[in-house]
């Protein structure tokens, strides 16, 4: 090759993007999806099961669900829907995890998003020999996303590009339709109720839909008691109370912030 080719060439090779190292599928308990490429996450925080509190029933749906998938038994796509800061993708890892547990290596955890891209990481995973949990968190489609929501619709049921067998997603939201809904779908005097069916269809197809609702105070209180115990906290009920009021809620979420804060204040970290 004369001189000038080689700079050429050179300079092409130059400019040309890397590409990505092959994931090893089997390597990781829990994966990111960029896109274009897996990012790896080892070890996979999450809160054990038995700490989180005030969604039994929940807790209990969504833990078995996971268990299914991992020892290869047929298992749901999950939706969990509903009030912010109630440990709706807590959850899923603490699931994830206990189903590590009883099965290691069977079963991984990916987070990604509804794009395109989610098409090239399901044909990634099709031939893989093990199960993964989809996580998409915080999931909410306005106007502008149809798109998303008509590839997601394919993807759990019915389109060429279905995700395959040994795949299952988890799907969190804080409405149960995921997508936005508008007051002039209540006047529409054509079909009104075609838009709104439109809206659930998405809902209806997962196997196991979720409802996580505002806690009480109980539960409240129960959910910053497991936590206290287990690391060794102690905290007065009033205290904790007027905690919750100071942030205008009562949530799991709060509940992690004021142990975060007894901790502190105890000079421990967690």
């Amino acid at each position: 090759m004369s001189e000038p080719l080689e700079r050429i060439a050179a300079a092409l090779e130059r400019l040309a993007p890397q590409l990505p190292a092959a994931t090893d599928w089997h390597a990781h308990p829990a994966y990111v999806w960029t896109g274009t490429a897996a990012r790896a996450v080892d070890p996979l925080e999450a809160p054990p099961l038995a700490l989180i509190k005030g969604i039994e029933a929940q807790k209990t749906a969504v833990a078995d669900n996971v268990l299914r998938l991992a020892s290869g038994a047929a298992a749901h796509d999950m939706l969990l829907w509903g009030s912010r800061g109630m440990g709706k993708s807590a959850l899923v890892r603490s699931a994830v995890r206990a189903a590590q547990d009883a099965h290691p290596g069977r079963i991984a955890l990916i987070q990604a998003s509804p794009d395109e891209s989610l098409a090239t990481l399901l044909g990634a995973l099709r031939t893989v020999d093990r199960r993964f949990l989809i996580l998409l968190d915080d999931l909410g489609f306005d106007a502008g996303d149809s798109g998303d929501a008509r590839r997601l619709r394919s993807w759990l049921e019915g389109g060429v590009e279905a995700r395959p067998a040994n795949v299952r997603l988890a799907v969190t939201s804080n409405r149960r339709a995921i997508v936005e809904r508008h007051m002039a779908e209540q006047d529409d005097p054509i079909n009104p109720r075609d838009v709104v069916d439109d809206r659930l269809a998405l809902a209806d197809r997962f196997g196991l839909s979720l409802g996580f609702h505002a806690c009480s105070q109980d539960d409240y209180l129960a959910i910053i008691a497991g936590y206290a115990a287990h690391y060794g906290l102690s905290f007065a009920e009033d205290d904790a109370l007027t905690w919750s009021k100071q942030r205008g809620s009562r949530s799991g979420r709060v509940a992690w912030q004021y142990v975060n804060e007894l901790a502190g204040r105890a000079g421990r970290s967690l």
